[in-house]
Protein backbone atom coordinates (compact mmCIF):
# COMPACT_ATOMS: atom_id res chain seq x y z
CA UNK A 1 0.00 0.00 0.00
CA UNK A 2 2.75 2.33 0.61
CA UNK A 3 4.64 1.64 -2.40
CA UNK A 4 1.41 2.38 -4.25
CA UNK A 5 1.32 5.61 -2.37
CA UNK A 6 4.64 6.37 -3.47
CA UNK A 7 4.35 5.73 -6.99
CA UNK A 8 1.14 7.65 -7.16
CA UNK A 9 2.62 10.83 -5.44
CA UNK A 10 5.97 10.48 -7.41
CA UNK A 11 3.86 10.08 -11.29
CA UNK A 12 1.91 13.07 -9.68
CA UNK A 13 5.06 15.17 -8.84
CA UNK A 14 6.63 14.68 -12.30
CA UNK A 15 2.92 15.61 -14.61
CA UNK A 16 2.95 18.44 -12.37
CA UNK A 17 6.32 19.43 -13.22
CA UNK A 18 5.93 19.33 -16.94
CA UNK A 19 2.84 20.72 -16.60
CA UNK A 20 4.47 23.63 -15.38
CA UNK A 21 7.21 23.85 -17.75
CA UNK A 22 4.08 24.14 -20.22
CA UNK A 23 2.54 27.14 -18.80
CA UNK A 24 3.42 30.66 -19.29
CA UNK A 25 3.28 33.99 -21.35
CA UNK A 26 2.74 31.58 -24.41
CA UNK A 27 2.14 27.94 -23.78
CA UNK A 28 4.47 25.30 -25.15
CA UNK A 29 3.82 21.57 -26.29
CA UNK A 30 4.89 18.73 -24.11
CA UNK A 31 6.36 17.73 -27.53
CA UNK A 32 8.17 20.67 -27.58
CA UNK A 33 9.71 20.67 -24.37
CA UNK A 34 10.94 16.86 -24.83
CA UNK A 35 12.72 17.52 -28.15
CA UNK A 36 14.25 21.10 -26.20
CA UNK A 37 15.58 19.04 -22.98
CA UNK A 38 16.29 16.00 -25.33
CA UNK A 39 18.51 18.50 -28.15
CA UNK A 40 16.85 17.42 -30.94
CA UNK A 41 15.09 20.62 -31.87
CA UNK A 42 17.39 23.81 -31.14
CA UNK A 43 14.42 26.68 -31.01
CA UNK A 44 15.82 29.27 -29.29
CA UNK A 45 12.62 30.97 -28.57
CA UNK A 46 11.61 27.47 -26.46
CA UNK A 47 15.06 26.70 -25.12
CA UNK A 48 15.69 30.31 -23.51
CA UNK A 49 11.71 30.01 -21.85
CA UNK A 50 12.85 26.64 -20.74
CA UNK A 51 16.06 26.69 -19.76
CA UNK A 52 17.08 30.42 -18.79
CA UNK A 53 12.66 30.64 -16.82
CA UNK A 54 10.50 28.33 -16.48
CA UNK A 55 13.34 25.21 -15.45
CA UNK A 56 14.51 27.13 -12.67
CA UNK A 57 11.19 28.09 -11.75
CA UNK A 58 9.86 24.90 -11.47
CA UNK A 59 13.03 23.67 -9.51
CA UNK A 60 12.41 26.17 -6.72
CA UNK A 61 8.76 25.47 -6.60
CA UNK A 62 9.60 22.17 -5.74
CA UNK A 63 12.54 23.42 -3.37
CA UNK A 64 10.16 26.05 -1.60
CA UNK A 65 7.22 23.70 -1.95
CA UNK A 66 9.26 20.73 0.46
CA UNK A 67 10.97 23.40 2.98
CA UNK A 68 7.68 24.57 4.09
CA UNK A 69 5.77 21.69 4.02
CA UNK A 70 8.98 20.01 6.27
CA UNK A 71 9.14 22.84 8.41
CA UNK A 72 5.74 23.24 9.34
CA UNK A 73 5.21 19.28 10.01
CA UNK A 74 8.04 19.86 12.69
CA UNK A 75 6.60 22.90 14.23
CA UNK A 76 3.08 21.48 14.51
CA UNK A 77 4.60 18.31 16.39
CA UNK A 78 7.57 20.32 18.67
CA UNK A 79 4.74 23.40 19.61
CA UNK A 80 1.96 20.47 19.43
CA UNK A 81 -0.33 23.25 17.97
CA UNK A 82 -2.07 21.73 14.47
CA UNK A 83 -1.86 25.39 13.13
CA UNK A 84 1.52 25.94 13.77
CA UNK A 85 3.74 26.78 10.74
CA UNK A 86 6.93 27.23 9.29
CA UNK A 87 7.10 31.23 10.25
CA UNK A 88 5.70 30.43 14.23
CA UNK A 89 9.60 31.54 15.63
CA UNK A 90 8.99 34.74 13.86
CA UNK A 91 11.91 33.35 11.41
CA UNK A 92 9.37 35.16 8.26
CA UNK A 93 9.23 38.59 10.32
CA UNK A 94 13.02 38.35 10.86
CA UNK A 95 13.71 38.14 7.40
CA UNK A 96 11.29 40.90 6.92
CA UNK A 97 12.49 43.43 8.70
CA UNK A 98 16.00 42.36 7.01
CA UNK A 99 14.57 43.40 3.96
CA UNK A 100 12.62 46.42 4.89
CA UNK A 101 15.99 47.83 6.43
CA UNK A 102 17.98 47.15 2.87
CA UNK A 103 15.23 48.60 0.88
CA UNK A 104 13.51 50.81 3.03
CA UNK A 105 16.32 52.00 4.74
CA UNK A 106 18.44 52.34 2.02
CA UNK A 107 15.84 54.41 0.19
CA UNK A 108 15.38 56.69 2.95
CA UNK A 109 18.82 57.69 3.44
CA UNK A 110 19.74 58.27 0.10
CA UNK A 111 21.12 54.85 -1.18
CA UNK A 112 19.28 53.40 -3.56
CA UNK A 113 21.82 53.29 -6.02
CA UNK A 114 23.86 51.25 -3.76
CA UNK A 115 20.79 48.78 -3.57
CA UNK A 116 20.15 48.87 -7.23
CA UNK A 117 24.12 48.31 -7.79
CA UNK A 118 24.19 45.22 -5.25
CA UNK A 119 20.61 43.75 -6.64
CA UNK A 120 19.20 40.75 -5.34
CA UNK A 121 22.16 39.53 -3.22
CA UNK A 122 21.84 42.59 -0.54
CA UNK A 123 17.65 41.60 0.01
CA UNK A 124 19.12 37.49 0.09
CA UNK A 125 21.51 38.35 2.77
CA UNK A 126 19.56 40.83 4.80
CA UNK A 127 17.04 38.19 5.11
CA UNK A 128 19.05 35.38 6.02
CA UNK A 129 20.30 37.83 8.68
CA UNK A 130 16.80 38.88 9.70
CA UNK A 131 16.06 35.53 10.36
CA UNK A 132 18.97 34.36 11.92
CA UNK A 133 18.80 36.96 14.81
CA UNK A 134 15.81 36.27 15.66
CA UNK A 135 16.43 32.67 15.81
CA UNK A 136 19.64 33.21 18.33
CA UNK A 137 17.31 35.54 20.70
CA UNK A 138 14.52 32.67 21.04
CA UNK A 139 17.37 30.23 21.36
CA UNK A 140 19.02 32.56 24.30
CA UNK A 141 15.84 33.28 25.70
CA UNK A 142 15.32 28.70 25.31
CA UNK A 143 18.23 28.42 27.64
CA UNK A 144 16.28 29.94 30.76
CA UNK A 145 12.95 29.13 29.58
CA UNK A 146 11.85 25.34 29.88
CA UNK A 147 8.03 25.59 28.66
CA UNK A 148 8.06 25.52 24.97
CA UNK A 149 4.31 27.07 24.56
CA UNK A 150 5.79 29.80 26.29
CA UNK A 151 9.18 29.84 23.87
CA UNK A 152 5.58 29.67 20.83
CA UNK A 153 3.78 33.02 22.82
CA UNK A 154 7.51 34.91 22.78
CA UNK A 155 7.68 34.01 19.22
CA UNK A 156 4.23 35.51 18.55
CA UNK A 157 4.74 38.60 20.36
CA UNK A 158 8.53 38.96 18.49
CA UNK A 159 6.44 38.64 15.28
CA UNK A 160 4.08 41.38 15.91
CA UNK A 161 6.86 43.66 16.93
CA UNK A 162 8.93 43.10 14.35
CA UNK A 163 5.57 43.96 12.32
CA UNK A 164 4.90 46.92 13.88
CA UNK A 165 8.29 48.33 13.39
CA UNK A 166 8.16 47.50 9.46
CA UNK A 167 4.83 49.68 9.55
CA UNK A 168 6.18 52.37 11.29
CA UNK A 169 9.29 52.22 8.28
CA UNK A 170 6.71 51.98 5.27
CA UNK A 171 5.39 55.04 6.47
CA UNK A 172 8.37 56.96 6.62
CA UNK A 173 9.68 55.13 3.58
CA UNK A 174 9.82 56.59 -0.41
CA UNK A 175 7.26 55.35 -2.03
CA UNK A 176 9.18 53.45 -4.98
CA UNK A 177 11.15 51.78 -2.27
CA UNK A 178 7.73 51.24 -0.45
CA UNK A 179 6.23 49.66 -3.54
CA UNK A 180 9.29 47.31 -4.58
CA UNK A 181 9.12 45.96 -0.06
CA UNK A 182 5.07 45.61 -0.58
CA UNK A 183 5.69 43.30 -4.03
CA UNK A 184 8.46 41.35 -2.27
CA UNK A 185 6.43 40.79 0.72
CA UNK A 186 3.44 38.79 -2.33
CA UNK A 187 6.40 36.18 -3.11
CA UNK A 188 8.38 35.19 -6.05
CA UNK A 189 9.54 32.46 -7.94
CA UNK A 190 10.54 33.82 -11.17
CA UNK A 191 13.62 35.91 -9.29
CA UNK A 192 15.72 32.69 -8.60
CA UNK A 193 18.15 31.78 -11.32
CA UNK A 194 20.33 28.67 -11.53
CA UNK A 195 23.52 29.93 -8.90
CA UNK A 196 20.58 30.64 -6.63
CA UNK A 197 18.94 27.41 -6.78
CA UNK A 198 22.29 26.04 -5.58
CA UNK A 199 22.43 27.70 -2.52
CA UNK A 200 18.56 27.21 -1.96
CA UNK A 201 19.11 23.62 -2.20
CA UNK A 202 21.60 23.46 0.03
CA UNK A 203 19.57 25.33 3.05
CA UNK A 204 17.14 22.89 2.03
CA UNK A 205 19.22 20.12 2.08
CA UNK A 206 20.80 21.08 5.54
CA UNK A 207 17.22 21.84 7.48
CA UNK A 208 15.98 18.31 5.93
CA UNK A 209 19.18 16.25 6.97
CA UNK A 210 18.73 17.39 10.61
CA UNK A 211 15.08 17.10 10.61
CA UNK A 212 15.60 13.48 9.71
CA UNK A 213 18.47 12.55 11.88
CA UNK A 214 16.17 14.18 14.42
CA UNK A 215 12.54 12.07 13.58
CA UNK A 216 13.23 9.78 16.46
CA UNK A 217 13.11 12.70 18.45
CA UNK A 218 10.17 14.06 16.89
CA UNK A 219 7.82 10.76 17.52
CA UNK A 220 8.92 10.77 21.42
CA UNK A 221 7.90 14.55 21.21
CA UNK A 222 4.19 13.13 20.65
CA UNK A 223 3.72 12.31 23.58
CA UNK A 224 4.79 15.42 25.11
CA UNK A 225 7.43 17.53 26.36
CA UNK A 226 7.72 15.73 30.00
CA UNK A 227 7.74 12.30 28.86
CA UNK A 228 10.59 12.96 26.56
CA UNK A 229 12.85 14.82 29.34
CA UNK A 230 11.83 11.64 31.73
CA UNK A 231 13.30 9.38 28.97
CA UNK A 232 16.30 10.86 28.73
CA UNK A 233 16.19 13.14 25.88
CA UNK A 234 18.33 16.24 25.79
CA UNK A 235 15.75 18.74 25.09
CA UNK A 236 18.00 22.01 24.93
CA UNK A 237 19.98 20.27 22.17
CA UNK A 238 16.86 18.76 20.75
CA UNK A 239 15.57 22.59 20.66
CA UNK A 240 18.74 23.70 18.81
CA UNK A 241 18.62 21.54 16.25
CA UNK A 242 14.84 21.48 15.50
CA UNK A 243 15.13 25.74 15.61
CA UNK A 244 18.15 25.62 13.22
CA UNK A 245 16.74 23.29 10.68
CA UNK A 246 13.47 25.61 10.36
CA UNK A 247 15.85 28.82 10.13
CA UNK A 248 17.27 26.83 7.10
CA UNK A 249 13.82 25.52 5.53
CA UNK A 250 11.81 28.85 6.02
CA UNK A 251 14.32 31.17 6.33
CA UNK A 252 16.13 30.13 3.26
CA UNK A 253 12.96 29.67 1.07
CA UNK A 254 11.81 33.17 2.72
CA UNK A 255 15.16 35.06 1.48
CA UNK A 256 14.88 33.48 -1.81
CA UNK A 257 11.42 33.77 -2.37
CA UNK A 258 9.59 36.32 -0.33
CA UNK A 259 7.42 35.18 2.06
CA UNK A 260 5.00 32.28 0.75
CA UNK A 261 2.00 31.66 3.86
CA UNK A 262 -0.09 28.60 4.51
CA UNK A 263 1.69 25.66 2.46
CA UNK A 264 3.54 24.83 5.83
CA UNK A 265 0.02 24.90 7.89
CA UNK A 266 -1.25 22.87 5.23
CA UNK A 267 0.52 20.12 3.84
CA UNK A 268 1.48 18.07 7.15
CA UNK A 269 -2.38 17.29 7.72
CA UNK A 270 -2.56 15.92 4.20
CA UNK A 271 0.06 13.74 4.46
CA UNK A 272 -1.23 12.84 8.31
CA UNK A 273 -4.52 11.89 6.73
CA UNK A 274 -3.22 9.80 3.60
CA UNK A 275 -0.14 7.81 5.72
CA UNK A 276 -2.59 7.16 8.71
CA UNK A 277 1.05 7.10 10.92
CA UNK A 278 2.73 9.04 13.82
CA UNK A 279 6.22 8.17 12.51
CA UNK A 280 8.16 11.61 11.09
CA UNK A 281 10.83 9.97 8.88
CA UNK A 282 7.48 8.52 6.93
CA UNK A 283 5.77 12.12 7.30
CA UNK A 284 9.05 13.69 6.27
CA UNK A 285 9.06 11.93 3.07
CA UNK A 286 5.15 12.19 2.56
CA UNK A 287 5.05 15.93 3.38
CA UNK A 288 8.27 16.82 1.00
CA UNK A 289 6.35 15.27 -1.79
CA UNK A 290 3.01 16.70 -1.26
CA UNK A 291 4.45 20.52 -0.72
CA UNK A 292 6.36 19.77 -3.99
CA UNK A 293 3.06 19.04 -5.85
CA UNK A 294 0.86 21.59 -4.56
CA UNK A 295 3.92 24.30 -4.84
CA UNK A 296 4.03 23.42 -8.74
CA UNK A 297 0.23 23.85 -8.63
CA UNK A 298 0.24 26.87 -6.88
CA UNK A 299 2.76 28.24 -9.12
CA UNK A 300 0.89 26.92 -12.52
CA UNK A 301 -2.05 28.91 -11.74
CA UNK A 302 -0.13 32.07 -10.75
CA UNK A 303 1.19 31.93 -14.10
CA UNK A 304 -2.41 32.49 -15.90
CA UNK A 305 -1.91 30.67 -18.95
CA UNK A 306 -1.63 32.78 -22.28
CA UNK A 307 -0.85 36.13 -20.06
CA UNK A 308 2.13 37.83 -19.15
CA UNK A 309 1.07 38.91 -16.49
CA UNK A 310 2.22 36.58 -12.67
CA UNK A 311 -0.45 36.57 -9.64
CA UNK A 312 1.08 36.75 -6.63
CA UNK A 313 1.95 33.52 -5.42
CA UNK A 314 1.68 33.89 -1.70
CA UNK A 315 -1.94 35.38 -2.51
CA UNK A 316 -2.45 31.97 -4.47
CA UNK A 317 -1.92 29.45 -1.72
CA UNK A 318 -3.77 31.19 0.49
CA UNK A 319 -6.54 31.13 -1.59
CA UNK A 320 -5.61 27.11 -1.71
CA UNK A 321 -4.67 26.49 1.43
CA UNK A 322 -7.82 28.40 3.70
CA UNK A 323 -10.56 26.42 2.75
CA UNK A 324 -8.28 22.73 2.85
CA UNK A 325 -7.17 23.85 6.49
CA UNK A 326 -11.06 25.04 7.33
CA UNK A 327 -12.07 20.99 5.82
CA UNK A 328 -9.00 19.74 7.70
CA UNK A 329 -10.97 21.17 10.67
CA UNK A 330 -14.24 20.33 10.25
CA UNK A 331 -13.58 16.76 8.98
CA UNK A 332 -11.67 15.83 12.12
CA UNK A 333 -13.53 18.23 14.66
CA UNK A 334 -11.12 17.80 17.43
CA UNK A 335 -8.20 18.85 15.74
CA UNK A 336 -6.04 17.97 18.56
CA UNK A 337 -6.18 14.39 18.81
CA UNK A 338 -3.80 14.14 15.80
CA UNK A 339 -1.26 15.58 18.60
Amino acid sequence: MRKLQYLILLFLLVLAFIINLSVGSSTTSFDDIWQSIIGFQQNDQISIALFQYRFPKALTAILAGVALSVSGLIMQTVFRNPLAGPFVLGVSSGAGLGVAIVMMGMGAFGSSMLLSSTGNLAIIIAALVGSGVVLSILLIVSFRIKDIMTILILGILFSSSISAIIGIMQFFSPESMLKAFVIWTMGSLGSVDMDKIIWLAASVFIGITLSILNSKHLNIMMLGENYARTSGMNIMLFRIMIFTATSFLAGGVTAFCGPIGFIGIMVPHIARMITKTTDHKTLIIYASIIGAIIMLVADTVSQMPGQTGVLPINSVTALMGIPVVIWIILKNQKLSSIF
